[in-house]
């Protein structure tokens, strides 16, 4: 006779490990910016030249471990063995090191497994009479040359967790589509009843509808309906909305000790969440500006870094400009993050002129012009400025006054919540 014997389920640390809430303390690591200063030295720059940040498999383990470690998910003695402390027992020091190594394997695999990262490139073959483990060990090095990356779902991800959080700091538990002053008959009621015209979302006042009917012919039955008796609720006019988002990553950026640059592009993943999910008939688009600009796709978003660059604000609002003019929305508008002064400038044959000392009138005049244009084309720009010279906020303030634009002079911390709700209130509701 066969038996089957049961006994009680003890979960691992993998199975009790939240793989979202795990995602969302490596964010800083995924999104990493780079150019944090290097081995090269620069006459101006100071140091820089730094490699590409380390996307190593080596790297995300180390990463996952220090994420364990702070939210206190090991056991203490996992931890008494990262500190080098013994047991006072070697083989249950060696199994508990194995057991540290199969579980940020299997935490790996897992993120892959539900298509949060993927992997890029195969190791490499070992070379001749290379140890298998150890600090020059096959192992080690086969898990310096994998490369990882960011899926789709793991950036969208990313940028919903983002997006919850910045909600949450700002007091928003729920968010809708764009408000307008306009009026317009729809799903929703918002204001009084109006008379049913030709082409209106017949989202009907029965009430004022039957009122109509009695007021003409009196009380009785059958109610005679006629095409003038028909009363429609009125609802705000949800309009569609084109926007660049503009980001700074000229060397500033990530200078002085203080990384701006990866809280810029955790605010536009989260955009970039908000707007596929709540407002789809909206647009965003992706312009850095620095030397130069360039437009990227949001796809590469998670991996845009900095570098030793000048700001061409200039040539990014140009190229924002060209954008927005491709796009027949009801509202146009650019968000620019920046944390400096105009100081470069494209010229006509197509060098770059540089000023890095104070603000520059040709610079500034060919900037304002820009400005000037934009709002010539109906485009609002509002500048989001993560520095307050004084210097700069008289620019910042000079822009706005001529794009009649917004100007908010921020930090990093709370960059994300004045964005989304300049976003999301960028006109007064007006209901009759």
């Amino acid at each position: 006779m066969r038996y089957t014997t049961y006994s009680r389920y003890l979960p691992g640390l993998l199975e009790t490990l939240n793989l979202q809430a795990l995602l969302d303390q490596l964010a800083d690591f995924l999104l990493q910016s780079g150019f944090a200063g290097g081995p090269y030295s620069h006459p101006f720059w100071g140091e820089f030249g730094e490699e590409d940040p380390d996307r190593s498999l080596d790297a995300l383990r180390q990463a996952i471990l220090r994420a364990l470690m702070d939210s206190g998910q090991l056991t203490p003695d996992m931890l008494n063995v990262l500190r080098g402390d013994s047991t006072g027992d070697a083989q249950k020091d060696a199994e508990l090191q194995k057991q540290l190594a199969d579980l940020l394997d299997q935490i790996v695999q897992k993120l892959i497994d539900e298509g949060y990262l993927n992997l890029q490139q195969a190791p490499k073959m070992p070379g001749a009479q290379q140890p298998v483990f150890g600090p020059g060990g096959m192992a080690k090095e086969a898990a310096q040359q994998v490369q990882f990356n960011l899926t789709d779902k793991g950036i969208d991800f990313l940028g919903y967790r983002t997006l919850k959080y910045l909600l949450g700091s700002i007091g928003k538990s729920s968010f809708g589509a764009h408000e307008t002053e306009h009026l317009a008959t729809g799903v929703e009621a918002e204001a009084a009843s109006k008379r049913y015209e030709y082409g209106d979302t017949l989202n009907l006042d029965v009430n004022a509808t039957l009122s109509h009917a009695l007021k003409r012919e009196g009380l009785g039955v059958p109610i005679n309906l006629e095409y003038d008796d028909l009363m429609v609720h009125q609802a705000e006019y949800r309009s569609s909305s084109a926007t660049v988002l503009m980001l700074d990553c000229s060397h500033s950026m990530i200078l002085y000790g203080e990384d701006r640059f990866t809280p810029a592009k955790k605010v536009a993943l989260a955009l970039t969440h908000l707007i596929r999910t709540q407002f789809p008939g909206d647009t965003l688009r992706v312009v850095l500006f620095h030397d130069t600009a360039e437009e990227i796709p949001l796809a590469q978003l998670a991996h845009a870094q900095v570098g030793p660059y000048h700001t061409n604000t200039t040539e990014g609002l140009k190229l924002a400009r060209r954008i927005l003019m491709g796009q027949r929305k009801d509202m146009r508008q650019i968000i620019m993050i920046t944390d400096g002064k105009p100081s470069a400038l494209t010229q006509p044959d197509g060098r770059i002129y540089v000023n890095s000392m104070g603000l520059d009138p040709h610079i500034l005049q060919a900037t304002y012009r820009e400005v000037a244009l934009c709002r010539r084309s109906g485009i609002l720009i509002n500048t989001f400025m993560l520095a307050r010279d004084r210097s700069l906020v008289e620019f910042v303030k000079k822009v706005s006054a001529i794009c009649r634009g917004k100007a908010y002079f921020t930090n990093t911390m709370t960059l994300g919540q004045f964005i989304l709700m300049d976003f999301m209130r960028r006109k007064t509701r007006r209901v009759s």
